[in-house]
């Protein structure tokens, strides 16, 4: 009779396990500060702080599930292209509560995001929105793989793992496609490249850096690749010293190559005798820290190697990039 009756209270508790368990699906993944992230459901709600992050959000086709944006993809030029992926965004519709520089906790929390994303510097927010309950991944960028790891989560925490592995996958097939072309090079034919960032001339990203492995992709050589630095700042003299073959600017609203090769301080570099001095068009297309490294890695390799292209302009090729990341073209 005990026997009976504990088999009956088993099945019961089978059943209210099964009963309740429906649904429930926890979601883990690792964010960039080595933290677990756990969700017991897919996020509906996400405030996402970081424009890199967002592309990638619209890449994955969840673009429904974004409540709150930065507040700089609200400026140009960067404002051109989300405004034709999003009404909501073109209209001006979506809250936008900060951005990597200020935040107003107060509007995130009245947004009752279910999933914050942000980056991992910004540690003052994320332990302000952690105390409240609010889930937060948080971000920290600064090599190519970091790129592959961030869109596997989101497409692990969204339920688009399939599309994210697509994806990577299409961007290392074009990477493997791009580096067979600037593989032919010899290293010591290959020439040697300075990247400059928009807020100075000096200004610059040496090895350990997203910027490093770009160039390295596109078959140059990062003048200061022996400095481990993501950011650096150089003295004029030591530009004119490292002597590189080709300049690339960021994109500057502020100066463009000719400005550069007027600079009298910078005559002496081979680069500005020549004339190879090239700057990345928008920030969009050429964004570093998305899957769109792709598009600026073979604008560069193109620049320095005019000669190895000879099929598909670039032009053509950032349109059909742009097209499988996020099925869509832009005018």
């Amino acid at each position: 009779m005990f026997f009976r009756l504990l088999l009956t209270i088993l099945f019961c508790l089978l059943l209210v396990i099964l009963q309740y368990g429906k649904g429930y699906t926890s979601i883990l993944v690792k964010d960039f500060r080595g933290k677990s992230i756990e969700l017991k459901a897919k996020p509906q709600r996400i405030v996402c702080l970081l424009e890199s992050a967002l592309s990638a959000l619209f890449m994955l086709q969840q673009q429904d599930r974004i409540i709150g944006i930065a507040n700089n993809v609200y400026a140009e030029p960067t404002f051109r292209f989300y405004r034709q992926l999003d009404k909501r965004i073109r209209d001006r519709l979506l809250p936008a509560p900060g951005n990597w520089e200020a935040v107003s906790i107060e509007h995130i929390v009245a947004l009752m995001p279910d999933l914050v994303i942000i980056w991992s510097s910004q540690t003052d927010v994320i332990r302000a929105l952690e105390t409240r309950g609010i889930p937060v991944y948080a971000v920290f960028l600064s090599r190519e793989n970091d790129i592959y790891d961030e869109i596997l989560d989101f497409g692990t925490l969204s339920g688009s793992r399939n599309r994210s592995e697509e994806l990577v996958a299409f961007v290392k097939k074009e990477k493997e496609r791009l580096t067979r072309i600037t593989g032919t090079v010899p290293e010591k034919d290959r020439p040697r490249v300075f990247f400059m960032w928009a807020q100075g001339i000096t200004e610059t990203s040496c090895g350990g850096s997203t910027v490093s492995d770009v160039i390295r992709m596109a078959g140059g050589r990062n003048i200061c690749e022996h400095i481990f630095r993501e950011h650096a700042t150089l003295q004029i003299e030591e530009l004119i010293q490292q002597n590189p073959d080709v300049i690339v600017m960021w994109y500057n609203e502020k100066l463009n190559p000719e400005d550069l090769t007027a600079d009298p301080r910078l005559a002496p570099i081979d680069a500005i005798k020549k004339g190879r001095v090239y700057e990345l068009p928008d920030i969009f297309t050429n964004d570093l820290w998305t899957l769109k490294f792709i598009i600026a890695a073979n604008r560069i390799a193109r620049w320095l190697y005019p000669g190895l292209f000879p099929n598909e302009s670039a032009k053509s090729y950032e349109r059909r990039v742009l097209r499988f990341l996020y099925g869509s073209d832009f005018n």
